[in-house]
């Protein structure tokens, strides 16, 4: 029996307000345990939350790049539930008129393009979060992520594989960190994701007994749980047993996914209208204005590459899919116009020190203009390149400019070409027997002849001098 699974997801972000989405508490990550909590936040009785306005902008952001629909009437809902890490006893979220409807999301997986469908986004405050000591067996409970404003995208069940859930979970992750409303630190849980997932036979009528699998918090584990739990149910399934509904988690270590909870029925929140939120009516004119101030999105940015800059596709897709690298290119071709140059010396050279651990792109010490003027000044022939690429670690080391180095250091290029001639000349009679193989053919020997000459000319000559200097003279 072939076992076909069908996959729905539900997408928490946390979005990048300054503060809380109903109270003026701090939103920023990390703190000491309850030390950014207020009577609000902490649902003290007789308080009265007040919306955050640049959370309802950035939940707007998401849907349009996420191609939904925008409510121009929404409302706010009191979802019921008894945990210890929501102090109120109900979370203020949306239920029946949430703010983005009927989306999708385009993802290319396993070479094939594929569209899934968004049932909804929608507004609600994040819960607290409980910690618990092996230990002593306690757990405490810590509320500084209460309040913060998450957005939860709800997907149809449109994937049949881990590797189209996690290539839509990249992608979504990296539509929300360029719309400028998520940072998408999934080790942080500003972005996590609970996967529903279940299995029956190709073309059956009715899916089959599915098990949601909870928190999940990166790309690896995300592709790791659904594998495992494919593997679960059709063990189950194959073996004359049944799929429990269930609410499940995934151990890291072991690889595995375990019961947390039995879910036999659909829970019942008891969801009602909160009656301390009016409901928000969005004109024309400000759904016009917040669209308006989304940046280029990353498909775009890379069809702008290939077929203007002549970017190869595989290295606009390096750029594009890290933000902080794009929008650093995009500053350094505004202070240096050669895209391509460009392009080259951050995907090879830059990257390469931030992957040894030498740099870090969140807090490079140095400006993309201060590196525009090092690919310049390589492109112009002014260094040689082996030289710029030692500029690049002492600009990373000590934060110097590109000028500085090569001033402190003597690197600059200085076209002594009557040097350059000499140099050229002792070495072509040093060498006659190549000079004869080159006169009568063999192109080859060209290069050992320009190697010789730019070993000896380093920083007297740049390399176009020495080539034209030397192919002149073997001309002769």
């Amino acid at each position: 029996m072939k076992l076909y699974p069908t996959i729905g997801l539900e997408i928490h972000a946390e979005l990048l307000t300054e503060s809380k989405v109903f109270c003026t508490c701090s939103a920023e990550f990390g703190g000491d345990p309850n030390s950014r909590c207020c009577p609000v936040c902490s649902g003290l009785p007789g308080t009265l939350p007040v919306l955050n306005q640049k959370a309802v902008e950035y939940i707007i952001k998401a849907g349009y790049v996420m191609n939904c629909d925008i409510s121009r009437f929404t409302k706010w809902d009191r979802k019921n539930y008894f945990y210890p890490d929501l102090p109120k006893a109900y979370q203020i979220s949306q239920m029946p008129r949430p703010v983005c409807l009927n989306g999708y999301v385009d993802i290319v997986s396993d070479g094939e393009e594929k569209r899934i469908r968004i049932n909804r986004i929608h507004l609600e405050e994040d819960a607290g979060k409980l910690i618990h000591d092996e230990r002593t067996k306690q757990t405490l409970a810590d509320y500084n992520r209460c309040g913060i404003p998450l957005i939860e995208i709800v997907t149809e069940p449109d994937f049949h594989s881990a590797a189209d859930v996690t290539a839509f979970v990249e992608k979504i992750r990296l539509l929300l960190q360029y719309a400028g409303v998520c940072d998408g630190r999934m080790e942080q849980g500003s972005l996590r994701c609970d996967v529903n997932i279940s299995l029956a036979e190709k073309g059956a009528k009715e899916l089959g007994t599915r098990a949601e699998i909870k928190n999940l918090n990166s790309v690896r584990a995300i592709g790791r749980a659904i594998e495992y739990e494919i593997y679960r149910q059709s063990e189950l399934i194959e073996s004359g047993a049944k799929v429990i509904q269930e609410t499940r988690r995934f151990v890291d270590g072991s690889g595995e996914t375990v019961t947390m909870r039995s879910k036999e029925d659909a829970q019942d929140y008891r969801y009602f209208p909160d009656p301390d939120i009016p409901p928000i009516i969005f004109t024309e004119e400000e759904i016009r204005g917040i669209k308006s101030s989304v940046p280029e999105m990353p498909e775009s940015r890379k069809t702008r590459y290939v077929k203007e800059y002549g970017i190869a596709e595989k290295d606009a897709d390096s750029i594009i899919n890290n933000k902080l690298v794009c929008f650093f290119f995009e500053e350094a071709i505004k202070a240096y116009n050669s895209p391509k140059s460009m392009a080259a010396f951050i995907l090879v050279e830059l990257m390469r020190r931030i992957n040894l651990g030498e740099a870090d792109m969140n807090n490079l010490p140095f400006e993309a203009k201060d590196f525009a003027r090092l690919v310049e000044i390589m492109d112009g022939n002014k260094i040689n390149r082996s030289h710029g690429k030692n500029v690049l670690r002492s600009m990373l080391e000590s934060g110097k400019k590109a000028d500085e180095v090569c001033d402190e250091e003597g690197l600059w290029i200085k076209e002594d070409l009557g040097q350059a001639e000499e140099v050229i000349d002792k070495i072509l009679a040093d060498n006659p027997k190549a000079v004869e193989q080159y006169r009568n053919g063999e192109q080859k020997v060209f290069g050992f002849l320009m190697g010789q000459a730019n070993k000896q000319l380093k920083g007297a000559a740049s390399p176009n001098a020495i080539k034209e200097i030397l192919e002149g003279k073997l001309q002769n």
